[in-house]
């Protein structure tokens, strides 16, 4: 009983963040968040780069589910075919909906953490608390010049390796 206990303890804390992980925007509106948002940039990840995948034109639309949980739908054309990832997500509790926890392929997650976002949400920034994911969204798929610098500047003050950040194909 002891081993179980200090297992769940365990357990417990690695599904704390760290102390040294990003902050998130204090509050996310989920009614104006919920839509088609436009990857604008991002970091490689093999979700979208790995196993001879290049995404480009990619698209997350999010909706309001009836079980009060965030519908996922993400689009990309790969190699001129459209390719859909369909998954859904959970607000994690406290995080005045800043901090999500998504899955395409349960019972595994991902943190989807929201670190900025513009006050009209025509942008917003997107990371994990390991630094490890980055994603810059915007509702069109161009963004002006001086918002993804500012973008990015924000990604950059809160730890991410933005050298690594790769502008997306085709919005």
């Amino acid at each position: 009983m002891k081993r179980l206990l200090m297992l769940l303890a365990l357990l417990a804390d690695c599904a704390r963040p760290a102390a040294d992980a990003p902050q998130t925007v204090a509050a996310v509106e989920l009614p104006r968040y919920l839509g088609v948002w436009h990857e604008v940039a991002r970091f490689p990840n093999r979700f979208q780069d790995g196993g001879g995948r290049r995404c480009t034109q990619v698209t997350a639309t999010y909706t309001a589910r009836e079980d009060g949980q965030i519908g996922v739908e993400n689009r990309c054309l790969d190699r001129g075919e459209e390719r859909v990832a369909r998954g859904r997500a959970y607000v994690v509790e406290g995080s005045n909906n800043a901090r999500l926890r998504v899955t395409f392929f349960w019972p595994f997650y991902g943190d989807y953490w929201v670190i900025g976002l513009d006050p009209d949400y025509r942008w917003a920034v997107v990371g994990a608390p390991d630094r490890d994911y980055l994603w810059v969204l915007s509702r069109t798929p161009e963004m002006a010049p001086a918002a993804y610098a500012g973008a990015v500047e924000l990604a950059r003050a809160e730890g991410f390796d933005v050298g690594r950040l790769r502008r997306s194909a085709g919005g």
